[in-house]
C-alpha cells in the first residue's frame, strides 16, 4: 500500500524566485519534487531527458532544437509551452545571484538566440558550437509564480498546497494520486531545522520520518542499526583558491608543493569523521571527463619541501577563511595551516565571519591573501573551467591562473559536440589540471540522510538531493 504522509526535516525550506539558481541541497530536494529541469544531469556529467524529452543538433553543434514533452502541464492546469521557457531564460540572463553578482549564464549565452519555433520546440542558435548548453539546461528548473506571489507552480510530481517561508514549512501533494507507485507518498510535509543535531534527534524520537544532511553534526555520527542510512559522495569540491597573481603561488612549484603538503586522508579522518573522500583535480569523480585512472597528488612532505627550496618563503603566507560554507571551515583551516607550517611556511590566518562579504571579496575584489578556503559547487565541468580556471574568460572566480596548454585543451573541449568525444576532451583538461594545479585540492564531502527503517524507495543523488522512487 502506498505511503500516505512522509515527514522530512531539512536544513531549510524555501522556494526561491525562478531566476535564483541554487546548489543548496535542501532547496534542490524540494525543487526536484515540484519542478522539472529542462534536462536531467546524470553521474558522469551527461544529460538525460527532463522537461525536454528529446533534442537534435546540426553537425557542427551550433544549432540545437529541443522538444518539450507533450504532457507538460503546470499545477494550475496551464500547459507548459515554449514561451514559458524563453521568458525564463531571458529573465535569468538579466538577474543576479544571492551575493548580488551577475550569473555566469549571461556570459555563456551572450551570443545565443532562443527561438520558439512553435509551442513545443525551442531552437538555439549560436555562432560557435555550444554542446555545453546541455550542462546549462540541467540547472534551469521551470517555474511560474502563483497569484499569491509565491514561486511554486511547476510541472513536477508534487504540487505545493502550503508554503510558509517564515515558519520554514511546506506541504506537498502528489499531482497525480492515481498514478503514484507504492513508494510515492500522497503528502509530504517538509519542515526546516538549521541544526543537524536537532534534525537527528527528531528522527530518533519519531517526530519525522527522514532527516537530511546529517553529516553536518559536530561529533562523529553513529549509524544506529534501527534506522536506515543513505550515504553518497557529493559533487561539491572543498578547495583553497591560490593567489596565482602574485606571491609564492604564482609559481607552479609553489602550488604543487602545498598539494603535496596536506594529508587529505588524515583530513578526512580527523575533521570529517570519514565522511568525505580526497580530491584529485578541480571536479569530483562524477563530473564529465573525470576518469577513474586519475590519481590524486600524493601526500609527500619531502617533495613539498624540495619544491619550495627555490622559492622565497621568507614572507608569511596569508590564509583566509570563512566560518561556514564550507561546513567545518575553521577546523579545515586549522588542519591546513598546521600542514603548511610543517613544510616550512609561516602561516597567518584571517577569519571573515560575514559569508556574503567573503564571497564578494574573493570573487569581485580578489582579496584572497595567498590562499582562501572556498567550495566549488557547479556539477558541470564546463562551468567550473569557464568560471574559475580559464585565463581567456577571466571570470569572477578566476584567481590569476594561466596555463597555455589548459586554455588550448579547454577550447577543444568547448567545441566538441558528441557525448563520448566531450568526455575524452574534458578528461584531458582535468588530467592537465592534476599535473599543474590551480588550487589546493582537498575533499568531496559525503552527504547522509537517516530514515525510518521500514521506508522504501529512498536514495541520495550525488548532488545531495533526496530522491523518492
Amino acid at each position: 500500500m502506498a505511503l500516505d504522509t512522509l515527514r522530512i526535516s531539512l536544513e531549510k525550506v524555501d522556494f526561491r524566485q525562478p531566476t535564483q539558481v541554487t546548489d543548496d541541497t535542501s532547496v534542490l530536494t524540494l525543487k526536484n519534487l515540484v519542478f522539472e529541469p529542462l534536462l536531467k544531469w546524470q553521474p558522469g556529467g551527461l544529460a538525460q531527458p527532463g522537461l525536454f524529452d528529446r533534442w537534435e543538433h546540426s553537425s557542427e553543434g551550433s544549432v540545437w532544437r529541443f522538444h518539450i514533452r507533450t504532457d507538460a502541464v503546470f499545477h494550475d492546469g496551464e500547459a507548459c509551452v515554449a514561451r514559458h521557457i524563453t521568458d525564463f531564460i531571458s529573465a535569468i540572463l538579466d538577474s543576479r545571484d544571492t551575493f548580488s553578482m551577475r550569473w555566469s549564464y549571461h556570459r555563456y549565452l551572450a551570443h545565443a538566440k532562443f527561438i520558439a519555433e512553435d509551442d513545443r520546440i525551442i531552437r538555439v542558435e549560436n555562432p560557435e558550437p555550444i554542446a555545453d548548453i546541455l550542462d546549462v539546461f540541467t540547472e534551469f528548473y521551470i517555474c511560474r509564480v502563483a497569484p499569491d506571489g509565491k514561486p511554486v507552480l511547476g510541472t513536477g510530481r508534487y504540487r505545493v498546497i502550503e508554503f510558509a517561508q517564515e515558519e520554514g514549512r511546506a506541504v506537498l501533494q502528489h499531482a497525480n494520486p492515481n498514478g503514484r507507485n507504492c513508494y510515492s507518498p500522497y503528502c509530504i510535509i517538509a519542515t526546516a531545522e538549521p541544526s543537524a543535531e536537532k534534525r537527528l534527534n527528531y528522527l530518533f524520537e519519531g517526530s519525522v520520518d527522514i532527516a537530511l544532511n546529517l553529516e553536518r553534526v559536530e561529533e562523529e555520527l553513529k549509524f544506529e542499526s534501527n534506522f536506515q542510512w543513505g550515504r553518497v559522495t557529493n559533487t561539491l569540491s572543498i578547495i583553497y583558491y591560490l593567489n596565482c597573481h602574485e606571491g609564492i603561488f604564482a609559481s607552479a612549484e609553489g602550488r604543487l608543493a602545498v598539494n603535496h603538503a596536506v594529508d587529505t586522508t588524515a583530513l578526512v579522518r580527523e575533521v570529517f569523521h570519514n565522511l568525505a573522500i580526497p580530491s584529485t583535480t578541480v571536479v569530483s569523480p562524477f563530473h564529465l571527463g573525470a576518469a577513474e585512472t586519475l590519481t590524486r597528488i600524493p601526500y609527500d612532505v619531502a617533495e613539498a619541501r624540495r619544491l619550495l627550496e627555490g622559492l622565497d618563503t621568507s614572507k608569511p603566507v596569508v590564509l583566509r577563511t570563512p566560518t561556514y560554507m564550507p561546513e567545518r571551515a575553521e577546523a579545515i583551516t586549522r588542519f591546513v595551516a598546521a600542514s603548511l607550517e610543517a613544510v616550512g611556511l609561516h602561516v597567518v590566518v584571517e577569519v571573515e565571519a560575514d559569508r556574503p562579504a567573503y564571497a564578494r571579496q574573493v570573487g569581485l575584489e580578489k582579496k584572497i591573501g595567498d590562499l582562501a578556503l572556498f567550495d566549488s559547487s557547479p556539477h558541470s565541468t564546463y562551468r567550473v573551467l569557464d568560471d574559475k580556471i580559464s585565463s581567456v574568460t577571466r571570470a569572477v572566480w578566476w584567481q590569476g591562473y594561466h596555463d597555455t596548454e589548459v586554455d588550448r585543451l579547454m577550447k577543444i573541449a568547448n567545441d566538441t559536440v558528441l557525448d563520448e568525444d566531450r568526455q575524452d576532451a574534458y578528461g584531458r583538461v582535468l588530467e592537465r589540471l592534476r599535473q599543474n594545479p590551480p588550487w589546493l585540492y582537498l575533499v568531496h564531502p559525503i552527504e547522509v540522510f537517516g530514515a525510518k527503517k521500514d521506508l522504501q524507495g529512498l536514495s541520495l543523488s550525488c548532488k545531495g538531493v533526496l530522491e523518492i522512487e
